[in-house]
């Protein structure tokens, strides 16, 4: 890696390959307001980045800044290696990833238009007009103004007017919620895991027997609520597994010590040290870090980790009695 000290610039197009940039990348005089960042591989780039267009065509590329695309941020459907924005990405129009063979991470939220991701990790949310997620995991929420597809991915929650649901998907909080009936096809799972034992799970230790994955039953797990400001009034549809947490209150969730694991994904690289969890199977401290984080959620969405099954059933008498 070569420190950056003069800039190459083709036409409007700004080159970045083999650079090490201490500095932002924002425009200085009118003419810039149109110039597109490419970037070319084995990049970093300290300060926030501002572009007509931003590109990345091949890995491996960290931004530590914000970055902000006048037009669109794309990464290529070939790039590979690893890509990482540690802080906000935001487009005026449309933030684009459909390649599979990168190693995409976003550290913080996105802003966009249109936000259509494969194979991706968001440790913050999403907001967007539509967002399209294949194969992706989102620690944050989904919140779009018009549509979500959703396919073989991990979200915290979810929030549209409509919703569209394909596999195997994973929530990470106990509810979500849509204007419109869930879109799905008789093959559509969806699976809460907020009274998973993620923590054991992180750590290679055997998981609780009270804890584990409770599958949302996508027709008759909806419950509809009428919200009224006195002249109009919404329907919303909650898919929820609440009720089903508050019957298991009794447990001590907090062993399960999920919402360290996933605030420590959140808040990624504001954290001025690296946690752990403990103690893992092989004697050592499970750390927090974004990389293994990522790596252990993508390993539960792609079935290499199981999570056991939690019926949700509860007998009345049983809590009662305790």
């Amino acid at each position: 890696m070569k420190e950056l000290k003069e800039i190459r610039v083709n036409g409007t197009d700004l080159l970045l390959e083999d650079n090490l940039v201490r500095s932002s990348i924002l425009p200085e005089r009118t003419s810039e307001l149109n110039r597109n960042i490419i970037f070319k591989g084995d990049t970093i780039v300290e300060g926030p980045i501002y572009g007509h267009r931003i590109e990345v065509r091949r890995g491996s590329a960290t931004i530590q800044g914000a970055a902000f695309a006048q037009n669109e941020l794309y990464v290529a459907n070939d790039a590979t290696g690893e890509i990482v924005f540690q802080k906000s990405v935001g487009a005026v129009n449309s933030v684009i990833s459909r390649g599979s063979s990168a190693t995409l991470s976003f550290l913080a939220d996105i802003n966009a238009k249109s936000v259509e991701l494969t194979n991706a990790f968001v440790a913050g949310s999403i907001y967007a007009d539509e967002v399209v997620l294949i194969n992706s995991v989102v620690v944050g929420g989904v919140f779009a103004t018009q549509e979500i597809d959703m396919r073989s991915s991990m979200v915290g929650t979810f929030n549209a007017p409509s919703v569209r649901l394909s596999d195997i998907n994973y929530l990470l909080l106990p509810s979500a919620f849509s204007i419109e009936p869930l879109i799905h096809t008789p093959e559509t799972h969806l699976f809460n895991l907020s009274l998973a034992d993620l923590g054991d799970l992180f750590k290679g230790l055997p998981q609780s027997p009270d804890s584990g994955k409770i599958e949302i039953d996508l027709s008759s797990d909806e419950l509809r609520s009428s919200l009224s400001d006195g002249e109009m009034t919404k329907t919303l549809r909650s898919y929820s597994v609440i009720g089903k947490v508050l019957a298991a209150d009794l447990l001590d969730t907090d062993k399960f010590q999920n919402h360290f694991l996933l605030t420590a994904a959140a808040l990624g690289p504001q954290l001025l040290k690296t946690y752990d969890l403990g103690p893992g199977a092989d004697g050592e401290p499970s750390q927090l870090t974004v990389e293994r984080i990522r790596q252990f959620l993508f390993s539960i969405l792609q079935g290499r980790t199981e999570v056991n099954t939690l019926s949700g059933k509860f007998n009345i008498s049983d809590i009662t009695n305790r």
